[in-house]
């Protein structure tokens, strides 16, 4: 029973309501036991999870294991004793079990032998920040917490140091404080495939002196060794594919010669691959220009000069050990976008936009974007203006092929949200399949219309049961200071935008486990694309609704059937207990 002083006079008394299980489990039950016993056993288990949850692959043994672990659970029954069947509320306890029943696999189980330019890339953005882009500190902290959470691009910016010779991690001309260049090699050297054994991308926005970039390939050899992956050509005419490269770290940034013939007719240098796109906050801090370029002792844009053939001559000798190890060439050719967009057959490449300038090449060349993804490498990265860290939704890029979508990994907010939902298919590995439809080209050399009307594809039902554990991960006055939540959940699709909507449940007054027994259909056009996104609330009269939990899981892994839904907190940490009962199906 839980207690609530209201007015500071007196105490009203509420019952912790008794979870049972919902009408459909309890008919479910006595469907697979037949209705004449009390108990399930593993083989009626393995009939339920076959028929009822879609699960072609349970075996007997699965179910056995199944049984055994929630008897050793719930009533510390060791293998050896007679009983092996479950009760109703066994069988209960195991649908609502986040690790026995979880409505996505845990495992790898794409197709890992098509090139890299196949894959959505699980990418961040200024990696090594660990808050706004503007005068947060540098540190290796943030990558490492970035590749335990499965990201496969991680994002340095290279600076000279203040004395010059050696190299610094660091947001260029804003008031962020440096990292050391080797310190953040060695903690993804350390990091890099505990998440995940497939490569390990490295980008470098490079705006070092021809001797500091000899430096870093030195720098890069000695610590990663043999796990560095060096491209027998200067430039691959196609990518390996992540199963060829497991456990191997690859280095993408722009080759030294584009950094000099990039400079403009009045000798201004653009250093970076993304300033040449669109800014990366550079129109957004220029402010600090003068102060941060004095206080490191290097020119600014606008003050360097042009070179001449002797300078790219000793700039091309000092830097050709660094050239080769770039496996994916960084840059953009000359003559605007649609020049950028065109497919070579000899080479293979990868083009960096800000999420501006994708927004405006899809409008205009969708299908340009499309073809040029199927072969080479598209990277999209935040606009300058969130300097507090923010993010963009991600749909468009993922529906024109965009497989390295950057993201600013230090918040927390829906865009990344949508993210870590993405990225949960395929086992959590990093690197998702993108569909077929963004790979093929018909037999008159056409692909696929991104902005073409589609007919429905598949419809998702969902059904949600009722939620619990919130007693337990919160305070008795998180949520109202003088009686319990009133839950209830906001649900919808994020993807496509034919796709998109949101529903949400009725309010469930004053109880800590909401029941709601309420379906929702989603007919979906692309529902390979499609993720549904959980968000529960405790709904407040006369003040801010208070979060109570958020999940994203991307549709085309959600296993049918009843399945627990873990929450998580707004940074995506999951609760301990929160979760949600929920049945998927699909027709």
């Amino acid at each position: 029973m839980g207690n609530y002083r209201v007015c500071l006079c007196f105490i009203r008394r509420f019952k912790m309501s008794k979870e049972e299980p919902p009408p459909e489990v309890k008919d479910a039950f006595i469907k697979y036991t037949g209705g004449t016993s009390a108990n399930m056993t593993a083989e009626q288990l393995r009939s339920f999870l076959v028929e009822f949850q879609g699960d072609q692959t349970a075996s007997l043994a699965d179910a056995q294991r199944i049984v055994e672990h929630v008897l050793q659970r719930r009533h510390h029954v060791i293998s050896k004793l007679t009983r092996h069947t479950l009760t109703l509320d066994d069988f209960y306890y195991y649908l609502f079990s986040m690790d026995l029943n979880p409505p996505v696999s845990d495992q790898v189980h794409q197709d890992m032998r098509a090139p890299l330019s196949h894959y959505y890339i699980y990418t961040s953005h200024n990696t090594y920040l660990t808050g706004n882009q503007l005068s947060s500190d540098s540190s290796d902290v943030p990558i490492i917490n970035a590749l335990k959470s499965g990201v496969r691009v991680v994002e340095l910016d290279l600076w000279p140091n203040s004395e010059q010779d050696d190299i610094d991690v660091l947001h260029g001309r804003t008031l962020t404080t440096p990292v050391e260049f080797v310190r953040c090699l060695k903690s993804i050297k350390e990091n890099a495939f505990i998440a995940s054994p497939y490569p390990v991308i490295i980008t470098l926005e490079d705006h070092l002196t021809p001797d500091l970039q000899a430096k870093a390939a030195e720098n890069i050899k000695e610590t990663f060794g043999d796990m560095l992956f060096f491209p027998e050509a200067e430039y691959l005419q196609e990518f390996p594919s992540p199963e060829e490269l497991k456990y191997r770290i690859i280095i993408s940034t722009k080759p030294p010669k584009e950094y000099l013939r990039s400079k403009n007719v009045k000798g201004e240098t653009s250093f970076s691959d993304d300033e040449t796109d669109d800014d990366d906050g550079v129109d957004t801090v220029c402010f600090y220009l003068d102060e941060v370029y004095n206080s490191i002792g290097l020119q600014s844009e606008s003050e360097s000069t042009e070179s001449d053939d002797s300078d790219y001559e000793s700039y091309a000798t000092g830097v050709s050990e660094y050239k080769r190890l770039i496996a994916i060439h960084a840059g953009k050719p000359k003559g605007g976008l649609k020049e950028a967009l065109k497919v070579g057959a000899a080479k293979v490449r990868r083009l960096s936009l800000s999420e501006k300038a994708v927004k405006k090449a899809t409008k205009s060349h969708g299908m340009d974007v499309i073809r040029f993804t199927q072969t080479n490498m598209l990277r999209i990265y935040p606009k300058g203006t969130r300097v507090n860290s923010s993010n963009y939704k991600p749909q468009t890029a993922w529906l024109h092929g965009a497989q390295m979508v950057a993201f600013n990994m230090q918040g927390h907010g829906r865009s990344l949200s949508l993210m870590r939902g993405m990225f949960r298919s395929n086992g959590g590995c990093g690197y998702v399949k993108k569909p077929d439809f963004l790979l093929t080209v018909d037999p008159h050399g056409k692909v696929f219309d991104p902005n073409a009307n589609l007919p429905v594809k598949k419809t998702m039902k969902v059904k949600i049961y009722m939620g619990v554990g919130w007693n337990l991960d919160f305070e008795r006055s998180h949520f109202h200071l003088y009686s319990p939540p009133d839950f209830y959940t906001r649900i919808g699709i994020a993807g496509a935008p034919a796709d998109e909507i949101i529903k949400k449940t009725d309010i469930k007054e004053e109880t800590w486990s909401p029941v709601w027994n309420k379906e929702f259909s989603f007919p979906l056009t692309i529902p390979e694309l499609a993720l549904l996104r959980i968000e529960v609330y405790s709904y407040n009269i006369s003040d801010k609704n208070v979060f109570g939990g958020q999940n994203c899981l991307p549709v085309p892994e959600v296993k049918p059937g009843i399945h627990a839904v873990p929450l998580f907190d707004r940074k995506g940490s999951k609760y301990s207990s929160v979760k949600l009962l929920m049945r998927f199906e699909f027709s």
